[in-house]
């Protein structure tokens, strides 16, 4: 701090120096006694390093209150003390108009984002009564080119409520309601959806689960197993999907699928990114797991995974992170 205060007064440091300089050569000229001078001299650098003292006791102060300021929120700001020097005035009113310039702007962001939330809600909910009326004519019939049209139904189904939770988690405000549930129903609840792609498929479910409560989300914890589920079943030829507890508490999804690179590993739960198998199938929108690794970590729960190509892959949810309760 120092350094940086010594070069921001140098200029009038440097014209101390001149002028001491000055002194001296005049003296020199005049042929005046070394005393008459250096006295002077000497004084003048005494008063001069008493008022950099004082100078450098307001500056320090000046930084730890700045410094003080950056972790204040923006309610607080304009109640802070103000520097009456003509160029911290001016910095001041600087200030001032690029904080309301950012406030309109902040407006106008949470006006377009309550838009678009209320637009979306609408679809939503507007879409699923056409859904829900094909789901009711399908179900009608059991035929092979039905049960194809029912399978693709629900995957629209879940593109759309994947819409809505996309947009749920832009928005600042959440409805997440933590209370304890029954793992084992939550995990049955998501498992019950896909009922019909696990026959289709011809995929067996082993499912292994004890007696355990969760303290959490039921409806977002829900979504996050849906999406493994679907992910699991879409990328499973032939073979199991298991569902199973390892301890301490860590809730385990593992399928007989063709695996996933070594590459792609890291970056799955990324924003966009498909991988090399999702560019294959050329249906993967890149978001079902990122939204996954947003919802757990609102929820407290670390989400990971492992994988083999051509052996499959496990998502591991560590439900730790929640205080949990044994019945």
């Amino acid at each position: 701090m120092i350094r940086s205060f010594l070069k921001e007064n140098r200029g009038g440091i440097g014209v101390y120096f001149v002028c001491t300089l000055l002194s001296f050569g005049i003296f020199w000229l005049y042929r005046l006694p070394l005393g008459t001078v250096l006295y002077p001299a000497a004084l003048c650098t005494l008063i001069l390093c008493g008022f950099m003292g004082y100078r450098y006791y307001l500056y320090r102060k000046k930084q730890a209150h700045l410094a003080h300021l950056m972790f204040l929120p923006d309610d607080l700001l304009s109640e802070t003390e103000r520097y009456d020097t003509m160029e911290d005035r001016e910095y001041g009113r600087i200030i001032e108009r690029i904080e309301g310039l950012r406030v309109q702007e902040r407006v106008r962001y949470e006006a377009s984002v309550s838009d678009s939330m209320d637009y979306y809600s609408a679809w939503v909910h507007q879409i699923k009564t056409p859904i829900s009326s094909m789901k009711l004519k399908l179900e009608q019939e059991d035929s092979p080119l039905s049960r194809s049209l029912s399978e693709d139904l629900f995957r629209i189904e879940q593109y759309v409520g994947m819409v809505l939770t996309y947009q749920r988690l832009q928005s600042d405000t959440t409805d997440y309601v933590f209370r304890e549930h029954s793992l084992e129903k939550i995990v049955k609840g998501a498992v019950r959806k896909f009922a019909g792609q696990f026959i289709g498929k011809g995929i067996r479910l082993e499912l292994s689960l004890d007696d355990r409560t969760v303290v959490t989300d039921d409806k977002w914890l829900s979504f996050v197993l849906e999406q493994v589920l679907s992910n699991a079943l879409k990328y499973t030829r032939e073979g199991s999907i298991s569902i199973y507890m390892e301890e301490p508490f860590h809730l385990c999804i593992r399928d007989t699928g063709i695996g996933i690179a070594p590459e792609d590993l890291p970056r799955i739960f990324e924003k966009g990114y498909t991988g090399e198998n999702g560019r294959v199938e050329k249906s993967a929108s890149g978001l079902g797991l990122y939204l996954c690794r947003q919802i757990c970590g609102n929820l407290g729960i670390v989400i990971s995974a492992r994988s083999v190509p051509g052996e499959g892959t496990l998502i591991d949810l560590d439900l730790e992170q929640k205080h949990t309760f044994h019945e």
